[in-house]
């Protein structure tokens, strides 16, 4: 696992700069802030981004919307949604409309947890990546000010690179898979001031676990708290289009 992508420009660590550039990389969008400032990382450090999103019947469906719109600003070289409807299964309250969203903060791992969400995605990631002969995967989950995932911690994104180099042909042919998790250890502060920096344009992107179809965040989800303490403790202007008066 590469996280070694830090601000200010620093190239990966195993790649000088001009070894990355024109150097083809799967980045998973969401359409979200995290996945959004990923995207433009891997574009600064030279990568041809190939986005990938996936349509899993998320109760914020409007994210899927951004994605578009925001792998076409930051310059992708192509974006796909793939379909995979997890709502069969359940089990989160962004799968299932019986379970509602918590509007205040919680406890232990939250409802909002999308069972194997990460893994799906990687995976995904991974057969694209071989198809392109691409050895680079970029997502944005961050340890610091996520929502309690296990899927979002360092150790989970090196067990699935190590996995991702014994599963595939490419890399069992000496061409191996770097995940990268470039912001695995930064705030959601830093996260935000950092994308503003690469300019990203944050009111593109939409977090909210229940945003709208027109992409106005609830501002009571611990996505919309996350995301709104971040620009305050960047002391930056939040664009986001809030329902309600976020604490």
């Amino acid at each position: 696992m590469n996280t070694n992508i830090p601000a200010r420009g620093m190239p990966p660590e195993h790649k000088s700069h001009s070894d990355s550039v024109g150097t083809k990389a799967v980045v998973l969008l969401s359409g979200g802030l995290d996945s959004a400032t990923v995207l433009a990382i891997a574009r600064k450090h030279g990568f041809n981004c190939y986005c990938l999103s996936l349509d899993y019947h998320q109760r914020h469906i409007a994210e899927l919307h951004a994605a578009k719109n925001v792998a076409a600003k930051l310059g992708a070289s192509a974006h796909k949604t793939a379909q995979l409807d997890l709502s069969l299964f359940g089990g989160s309250a962004l799968t299932d409309d019986n379970i509602a969203v918590p509007e205040s903060e919680t406890s232990g791992i939250p409802v909002t947890y999308v069972p194997a969400r990460n893994t799906i995605m990687l995976s995904l990631a991974l057969a694209w990546a071989e198809v392109l002969e691409a050895q680079d995967i970029f997502i944005g989950v961050n340890a610091l000010d996520y929502s309690g995932y296990p899927d979002c911690r360092g150790e989970y994104v090196k067990a699935f690179q190590n996995m991702a180099n014994l599963a595939t042909k490419s890399a069992v042919e000496g061409k191996t898979i770097t995940v990268h998790a470039p912001l695995i250890d930064m705030t959601k502060a830093e996260i935000v001031t950092l994308g503003t920096e690469l300019g990203v344009d944050y009111a593109m992107t939409v977090s909210c676990y229940q945003a709208d179809l027109h992409g106005e965040a609830c501002g009571l989800c611990d996505s919309c708290r996350l995301r709104r303490q971040g620009f305050l403790a960047a002391g930056l202007a939040d664009p986001t289009r809030y329902k309600n008066c976020v604490s």
